[in-house]
């Protein structure tokens, strides 16, 4: 009898040094979430996995500017500075200021516990609600 590759494949070891992060995510209008997160994840990938409507056109590859999102001056020293590729978007962006960044860059490490940020109304899908009748 034959084994398949994949039965033969042994399983990888779960790192229980995983650090859960929390992280807290802000709309415009005060609206506050508390989402759990790992180091290595993209702020983007973050909100889509957690159901936010974040337009996010490019699919992260930092051509559109529609993940932005405007990080408190506190957590400033933490971030990585922005790539010059994602300064060049942010001047595309009317209403950029020295907060914002776009979050499709920002990747998650273990000294982002606790990490906040605001997602700005021109990155949200707008809400459409179906009337019968």
């Amino acid at each position: 009898m034959q084994t398949s590759a994949a039965a033969r494949m042994e399983p990888t070891p779960v790192d229980d040094d995983d650090k859960i992060l929390n992280i807290n995510i802000y709309l415009a209008d005060g609206s506050h979430f508390r989402r759990e997160a790992i180091a290595g994840l993209r702020l983007l990938d973050l909100l889509r996995m957690y159901g936010f409507p974040v337009k996010a056109e490019c699919g992260g590859a930092c051509v559109c500017g529609t993940c932005h999102i405007r990080i408190p001056e506190r957590w400033h020293n933490v971030l990585p500075p922005p790539t010059d590729e994602e300064l060049a978007k942010l001047d595309d962006i009317p209403t950029a200021d020295e907060s914002s960044r776009l979050a499709c860059q920002i990747e998650t490490t273990d000294e982002m516990d606790g990490f906040e940020f605001v997602i700005q109304p021109d990155s949200l899908v707008p809400q459409t609600y179906w009337v019968a009748g």
